[in-house]
């Protein structure tokens, strides 16, 4: 296991307070009082839930073009046919993963393929598992064409904690599953729009793991 690099900066701030506090604990013990140490206890707690935040597991991803492989950590929350019209412009199949604060927030793309569309959308901020946050909040949408010329969209969305979206993809690219794509802070969904007629391999309220779980068959 190692930690993220976009969790650096934000646990290297917070490790320099808690080794200043104590030091002031140790240097000058006799003057402080239970609310400094309470305090101090509070911070710790929040620099240890961080860095189990933005914790990345060791894993043995499964390397296999003709499937379609889980780009997020998380529950599947919605499997539905729309019309997507922002990339696809056609009826398609979605497929919605959330993520909870707990797990594992790196995304990865779920196939290989050539980056065609980018883009960055403001929103707002609504709980991630509300069905039009795919439209409505901040997220990022990343177009990629396959091998075979099947083209999916992905989303990064943002949700009512996570205010902040990295996503790696540039346009022009050429990118390999489970290549990471990015990272959602704090509580987030991510949304696949897929080939009408791809063969799911999962269900509602399915738990799938980034770069180990099958979602379709293509």
């Amino acid at each position: 296991m190692y930690i993220h690099k976009e969790g650096h900066r934000l646990l290297g701030w917070l490790g320099l307070v808690l080794l200043a506090a104590a030091a002031l604990i140790i240097w000058f013990e006799q003057y402080l009082n239970i609310w400094f140490l309470l305090l101090w206890a509070i911070v710790f707690i929040l620099w240890s839930l961080l860095l189990y935040f933005f914790r990345i597991p060791k894993r043995n991803f499964v390397q296999d073009e003709s499937l379609l492989i889980s780009p997020a950590d998380g529950t599947i929350c919605a499997i539905e046919q729309v019309f997507e019209k922002e990339y696809l412009n056609c009826e398609c199949l979605q497929v919605s993963v959330f993520m909870y604060g707990t797990d594992v927030h790196v995304n990865r793309y779920p196939v290989s393929g050539h980056v065609d569309y980018v883009k960055y959308h403001k929103g707002n901020y609504f709980v991630a598992s509300y069905p039009k946050s795919s439209v409505l909040n901040e997220h990022s949408s990343i177009g990629l064409t396959m091998s075979n010329g099947q083209k999916i969209l992905m989303k990064q969305i943002a949700g009512v904690m996570a205010r902040r979206i990295v996503c790696y993809a540039k346009e022009g690219e050429d990118v390999k599953q489970n290549q990471e794509l990015g990272f959602i802070k704090f509580g987030s969904r991510v949304d696949l729009f897929l080939p009408l007629g791809t063969e799911l391999s999962v269900k509602l309220q399915d738990k799938v793991k980034n770069g180990l779980s099958t979602l379709a068959k293509l």
